[in-house]
């Protein structure tokens, strides 16, 4: 039996992964934690049986320690690395929001233990320390992303002189072809409302401005080893092609499938076997047509700038997610418009060249100047029209 650790289990990923491990044979549920919805999280426990729990944010950790008394409830980032530390527990499924999964990302590989990643920022921040602490432990990192788990099933049989590019495919979010100018008025209730996915509120505005696939295009970076320059992003409405590799010989390899994020967990948490997914089996001729464009780098500019901060490497992915996260926590709460995301993120990025990273307290560092220069401009820019 294979125990898996789930962070962010009230989250949408980690309530779909809790569906695969439900209709396994192979599968239980070691640990759970949350960032802050403790009622959710603790009904979760009840209903499993977890003895072990953890909340990120220190008040409802109190809170939920209050309205607990079964088990042991973990407190703040200290609290989610004991979680992964001491569970026992044979991989664990990062599904936290944002820089807040760097912690438990290094703790698990530390441990030796395989990390099922759903946490982009993990890899976007981190990249090469990440990469180079799992070679260290042995450990291996499961991409649960779709677009990343197309490419590495699509990879995995290929050597590496066969791969050419690397392709990863856009929804091209709610926005998908309004102008720069259209873009100017358009609120949060709008960026909330996905074409295709049904994610939390932060990553459906990274979908809507493009940042989204330029922190994927990071990722693919470090998961892959391949050079940023044969990484392509093409806009694809349908979600029903996730990713596609092209080979030396002129072939291209593509993965399809209706968009359901049970198949790239399942794919994780059982590989190299594949688990029965109650997913709809692909019809393409009632499908009809899919289609494919370049993304609008002008109108979403976002994505640009992470392939900049991509270029320049050291600290400026850091600053780039920091940025990011607080632009779009303003853009939520109707403190700044949707085209001051792009702004605040490249007046952040110009503010603070990239440095050279040597250890995790340089990314720590970089996060915390990031985030005070955003917060700034954010206010600098005013409220959002």
């Amino acid at each position: 039996m294979k125990r898996v650790l789930i962070l962010g289990s009230t989250g949408s990923i980690g309530e779909q992964a809790l569906d695969v491990i439900a209709r396994s044979d192979e599968l239980e549920v070691a640990g759970l934690a949350a960032r802050s919805s403790f009622e959710p999280l603790l009904a979760q426990a009840q209903r499993l049986g977890v003895e072990r729990i953890a909340l990120a944010d220190e008040r409802a950790a109190a809170r939920a320690s209050e309205a607990w008394t079964a088990g042991t409830v973990l407190s703040g980032a200290e609290g989610l690395v004991r979680l992964v530390t001491e569970c026992e527990c044979d991989v664990v499924l990062n599904a936290l929001v944002g820089s807040a999964g760097l912690g438990p990302t290094v703790a698990a590989l530390g441990e030796g233990i395989d990390l099922a990643l759903a946490n982009k920022e993990s890899l976007v921040i981190g990249g090469e320390l990440v990469t180079t602490l799992a070679e260290a432990t042995g450990a291996r990192i499961l991409p649960v992303d779709s677009e990343h788990s197309a490419l590495w099933q699509l990879v995995r049989g290929e050597r590496a002189g066969a791969i050419e590019r690397l392709v990863l495919t856009a929804s091209g979010g709610p926005f998908r072809g309004r102008t720069a100018a259209e873009l100017a008025a358009v609120g949060p209730a709008e960026a909330l409302v996905h074409p295709t996915w049904e994610m939390g509120g932060k990553i459906t505005v990274d979908s809507a401005t493009l940042m989204n696939k330029g922190l994927e295009v990071i990722e693919a970076v470090h998961l892959f080893g391949i050079p940023l320059e044969r990484i392509d992003v093409v806009v694809h409405p349908q979600s029903i092609v996730h990713a596609l590799v092209t080979l030396a010989d002129g072939a291209a390899l593509a993965h399809l499938g209706h968009p359901d994020m049970r198949v790239p967990i399942a794919y994780a948490l059982h590989e190299p076997d594949r688990a029965d997914v109650p997913v709809r089996l692909l019809d393409l001729a009632e499908i009809g047509c899919l289609t494919f464009e370049a993304p609008d780098i002008e109108a979403f500019p976002c994505l640009g700038l992470a392939r900049g901060a991509a270029r320049a490497g050291g600290t400026a992915p850091c600053v780039l997610n920091a940025a990011n996260e607080i632009a779009v926590e303003a853009f939520l709460a109707g403190r700044l418009s949707f085209p001051g995301i792009a702004s605040v993120v490249e007046g952040a990025l110009d503010a603070l060249p990239a440095e050279p990273v040597g250890r995790f307290e340089d990314l720590y560092d970089a996060d915390a100047a990031a985030r005070a220069r955003a917060v700034a401009l954010v206010e600098a820019q005013g409220v959002a029209a």
